[in-house]
């Protein structure tokens, strides 16, 4: 009799071309590769929805900086902005399900509204929404996108999580983590202009390219809150996840794409080796580290 295989692991890393990568990318980089194993497979996805701040140039740098490290991935490459329609129909079922509305607030508005509560909670992407929009009558949506009002759409989370129902996810360094989509308010899901955000491409992209273990940095564990009731939502594959440390520079600040000396080009141009980058990345012995 045939024993059982264990499936392959598929990790991906997916960056925004919106400027030069540094050290804190080559780790997640290197630790998501490292995380697929000799038998996995490890993905690059270019997340580039925000026409605004990406750039094709730095799309082709970040090809270029990861192939210097040492990494290979599979192909083709997943660019999102390619991909609009599969979001579009991930809106359109949620937007069926009548988990969605038109938000028709200005940041001013939001600050204004959360002063005058006198509080301000916050979730994964900063000050919780309050509300304002969700209460408006179909008529009055109706009126203000007829007007050309811009809005985005955003996740009724109360009705979200009802439909949803008790989830958890599991991350290999923490064990079952119960999901509390209430803590993350009603996020946007997609904006007029375009018909996604972050937390609903992410969610559909790791479906479609069959991703088992989501490796990103711990800033982004709250929103996996999101993604998990995402994935409930659209019957979507559940992979399992692992929240690594952020890597830190000499002055103990996390790297950032302004300190343009410390970016992978600025290092291969200053004469260093890939192995020097490596090591500035945390991972010094790349043959044997274990993650």
């Amino acid at each position: 009799m045939a024993m059982p295989t264990t499936p392959a692991t598929v990790t991906r890393f997916a960056p925004s071309p919106t400027g030069l990568l540094h050290p804190g990318h080559a780790h997640s980089a290197l630790f998501a590769a490292r995380a697929a194993g000799p038998d996995g497979r490890f993905l690059l996805r270019i997340e580039d929805i925000d026409a605004a701040r990406c750039r094709p140039e730095f799309a082709e740098a970040i090809l270029t900086d990861l192939a210097w490290l040492g990494l290979a991935w599979d192909v083709p490459v997943r660019r999102q902005s390619e991909h609009m329609a599969d979001y579009r129909a991930a809106l359109a079922r949620l937007d069926a399900m009548g988990l969605l509305y038109p938000c028709f607030c200005t940041r001013k508005d939001i600050q204004d509204e959360v002063a005058r509560a006198g509080y301000a909670p916050h979730g994964p992407d900063g000050v919780l929404y309050p509300g304002t929009c969700r209460g408006l009558s179909e008529a009055e949506r109706a009126d203000l996108i007829a007007a050309g009002e811009p809005h985005a759409f955003r996740l009724d989370m109360e009705a979200a999580v009802t439909r949803a129902g008790p989830l958890t996810f599991t991350d290999r360094a923490r064990g079952t983590i119960p999901v509390d989509g209430q803590s993350c308010g009603d996020v946007v899901l997609a904006r007029k202009d375009v018909p996604t955000s972050y937390h609903l491409a992410v969610t559909v992209d790791d479906a479609v390219q069959g991703v088992t273990l989501v490796t990103r940095g711990e800033d982004l564990l709250h929103a996996s809150h999101i993604h998990r009731i995402l994935q409930a939502l659209l019957g979507l594959p559940v992979p399992e996840y692992r929240h690594h440390g952020l890597l830190a520079g000499p002055d103990g600040k996390r790297f950032a794409k302004r300190d343009r000396s410390l970016t992978l080009r600025a290092l291969r141009e200053a004469g260093r080796s890939p192995a020097d980058a490596r090591a500035m990345a945390g991972f010094a012995d790349w043959a044997n580290t274990a993650i």
